[in-house]
């Protein structure tokens, strides 16, 4: 026992050691850490079926030209592709369905995390797919590469700001059906509703050409805005910290 004595002389006696803080937590892991760890399981849960089966269409659409001894008009090339762009987004559109959504609301990885990881793993299948597109039409037909890219882009980043929006605003687990409902509607019905002077989809040869693309651009930052804004989870604000962060007042 500390402090007998031994031999007629006290034992050295042990110093105590220091009482751990029942509040403290270990650290939380680094952010690369939970990407190496999450990437996997979110990599089997994306959509491929949807994915796999818009992204297919849209080099075949492209390709339709090939077939034809008549060269097609620039109305037609551009349109074609533009077909293949809306096909693909209407893919997106189930990017971020989880049937297991309110099972991990509850884990401490937060929604910019997990999501995010969804956009950026769906980032290089899309550059992949729009440049197999873009190689399928015939080149002596095809519209300006890097203006049909940026409305393949606003496209894409408009499905995807839908549904994250979605995931935002609503309870449902696979919201991807209303989405892709709300970008095939706005689709179809936006070239009836825009004015002329906001015409977006126009033709190479049309003097508006140039700035329709200028409107492009602010659809692709206005939908990349949307979606880092809804990025967040609805309670964020609302959480609260556990343990006292001062004195005890249960005195």
């Amino acid at each position: 026992m500390n402090g007998a004595p031994v031999n007629g002389a006290p034992a050295p006696r042990t110093a105590p050691r220091p009482a751990r803080s029942p509040g403290r937590a270990s650290s939380p892991p680094s952010v690369f850490a939970s990407v190496r760890a999450l990437a996997p399981p979110v990599l089997r849960a994306l959509p491929w079926r949807p994915l796999a089966a818009t992204g297919l269409l849209g080099p075949l659409l492209a390709a339709v030209p090939r077939l034809s001894d008549d060269p097609p008009t620039p109305w037609l090339a551009v349109n074609l592709l533009r077909g293949a762009i809306l096909l693909y987004a209407l893919g997106l559109a189930f990017l971020l369905d989880d049937p297991a959504r309110h099972t991990t609301a509850a884990v401490p990885t937060g929604r910019v995390l997990r999501t995010g990881l969804r956009l950026a793993l769906a980032l290089p299948v899309t550059v992949l797919w729009w440049t197999a597109t873009l190689l399928a039409m015939p080149a002596e037909h095809r519209p300006p590469a890097g203006a049909i890219t940026l409305e393949a882009a606003a496209v894409c980043a408009l499905a995807a700001a839908g549904a994250v929006s979605a995931l935002r605003l609503g309870q449902e687990a696979a919201p991807g059906r209303q989405v892709a409902v709300g970008v095939l509607l706005l689709a179809v019905l936006g070239p009836w509703f825009l004015p002329e002077r906001w015409a977006l989809f126009v033709t190479p040869d049309d003097p508006l050409w140039a700035a329709a693309h200028d409107r492009w651009a602010g659809l692709l930052a206005a939908s990349v805005l949307t979606a880092a804004v809804w990025l967040r989870e609805p309670g964020a604000r609302l959480r609260i910290r556990c343990g006292t962060s001062g004195p005890s007042r249960t005195s």
